[in-house]
């Protein structure tokens, strides 16, 4: 790339500056073989794909291939597609006027050809910025090979007076309007098969053919398409042909550990600078939404063909703070915590965003959001405390033994959604032996911290049936499990989707 490039107006000073054109594959390669010798990443917003995807990505880059991102829902597939613009150089120089980005040192369409013939050092250049140089098209059974390749166009013939034998006529698609550039199809398999049959000739011979025109164009694109392996069977298919004249399959997968998958939803999430001054997130918190994804993505409820996408945590993240937030607002207090409780919030980023299997959707979509709610708190809750499943009742002492105890006693806690903060500290404060627990477990932890993991305490114990945990309408209630088993409640049970707690 050269320097002080907008100083260069003109072919011939083009010329006599010493630049040299690649082709788009060529230009990339170059610009990623200096990348990796100076230790750059241009992916550098992509988690969890370092020893995998990208190393791929990167090879298929230097073999100059087109290439397929192939994966589940959620996993960057098109994020890495528009990352791809960072191989491009910053500028590069066109014929002025040209709709097909026309290099004056090799002009593509007829335009191109009759002003360099015409005006030769004198034609005029324009420099096209990297980001004009990418075009997505999402893949949709109304596509044409019109909206794709080009046509010819009678308004454009009867305004010029053009026979239609006269090249002037075509109107060029958006393929030949990415010459020398990226282009990017979405959801290839959702694209018709006749469509997917024009594109033969693009990726093999590289160059087009519109209506009865002779004519061939070389286009010079790099071409990613992405696609679902389930699209394959549920709404379509990718044609054999066309899959073999895509020289690289780049499988994509979802993040491999907890920590990954928390970094790409703090990445991801859009958390507002107010929201995040007045509410804290505790990590503890932060884990239980990605332990969700990764429950969801062994339940025996969730299609896991269907995949369960990275963008669920990024929506519980972002519901779960303004739940917290709507609180704050409520009591009109400065500040607040996110709590355990307040994972009913999520409620609505999860039943949106998993495909439920026949028996998932005998259960209902809202009683399978609580269970991989519970499933998350029971595997943090083994991974904190001592399992309550694998405590030897001869040879052990309950940990847990005071804080059941004063439940066995007939006591109970509400924890209702809207509590402030004074009446939360409060009422987890009443619970005997709850605070001593945690003090003796995490004595380190701010205050915040150990209220939230004292509310985790009885959360935790539900789940392994040591406590029960009924839903009020506008909140919870912890008491004992035995108990309860001989007490009917009184309270709601969220067995149905109707149910009043989930309305709030």
């Amino acid at each position: 790339m050269i320097k002080n490039f907008e100083r260069i107006k003109f072919f011939g000073e083009l010329k006599r500056s010493g630049y040299k054109s690649f082709s788009v594959k060529e230009e990339m390669r170059n610009n990623l073989i200096d990348i990796l010798q100076n230790k750059i990443n241009p992916f550098q917003s992509i988690i969890g794909y370092d020893e995998t995807v990208i190393p791929d990505l990167q090879t298929a880059i230097l073999s100059r291939h087109n290439i397929i991102l192939l994966g589940l829902r959620g996993q960057a597939k098109t994020k890495i597609a528009r990352l791809m613009i960072n191989l491009l150089d910053e500028y590069i120089p066109i014929i002025a006027g040209s709709e097909l980005n026309d290099d004056p040192f090799d002009p593509l369409s007829k335009y191109g050809k009759d002003k360099i013939a015409e005006l030769g050092d004198e034609t005029i250049i324009e420099w096209v910025h990297k980001n004009n140089r990418y075009t997505e098209k999402l893949a949709t059974p109304d596509v044409t090979i019109a909206d794709l390749i080009g046509d010819v166009d009678p308004i454009k013939a009867a305004t010029l007076k053009l026979q239609y034998s006269d090249e002037r006529v075509i109107h060029f698609g958006l393929i030949p309007r990415s010459h020398r550039g990226i282009f990017v199809i979405n959801e290839l398999p959702d694209l018709q098969a006749r469509i997917q049959v024009a594109l033969f000739n693009i990726l093999q011979e590289k160059d087009v053919q519109i209506r009865g025109f002779k004519i061939r164009i070389p286009l010079d694109v790099l071409f990613i398409f992405t696609a679902n392996p389930e699209d394959y069977t549920n709404r379509g298919a990718i044609v054999t042909p066309l899959k073999d004249r895509i020289d690289s399959q780049i499988l994509t997968h979802y993040p491999k550990t907890l920590e990954i998958s928390k970094n790409i939803t703090i990445q991801e999430a859009k958390i507002t600078p107010v929201q995040k001054e007045q509410i804290y997130i505790p990590e503890l918190i932060k884990n239980l939404i990605e332990q969700i994804a990764f429950e969801a993505r062994i339940s025996e409820f969730v299609d896991s063909k269907s995949g369960v996408s990275a963008r669920l945590t990024i929506s519980a993240l972002e519901n779960i703070v303004s739940y917290a937030e709507r609180r704050l607002l409520i009591n009109k207090e400065s500040e607040t915590t996110v709590r355990i409780s307040d994972l009913i919030g999520v409620i609505p980023s999860i039943t949106g965003k998993v495909e439920l299997v026949y028996e998932g959707e005998q259960e209902g979509p809202v009683k399978v959001a609580h269970i991989l709610i519970g499933k998350s708190i029971k595997t943090n809750f083994a991974a904190m405390f001592q399992n309550p499943d694998k405590l030897n009742r001869k040879t052990e002492k309950n940990p847990y033994q005071e804080i059941l105890h004063w439940f066995s006693n007939g006591n109970t806690v509400d924890i209702f959604n809207n509590l402030s903060n004074e009446n939360y500290k409060n009422t987890l404060l009443s619970v005997k032996g709850l605070k001593e627990f945690i003090q003796k477990t995490y004595s380190a932890e701010n205050e915040n911290d150990k209220l939230l993991l004292m509310e985790f305490v009885l959360h935790g114990l539900s789940e392994f049936s040591m406590l029960s945990k009924h839903h009020l309408e506008y909140g919870l209630k912890f008491g004992d499990m035995l108990s309860s088993m001989f007490t009917p409640s009184k309270e709601e049970d969220y067995e149905s989707d109707e149910d009043p707690f989930f309305k709030q």
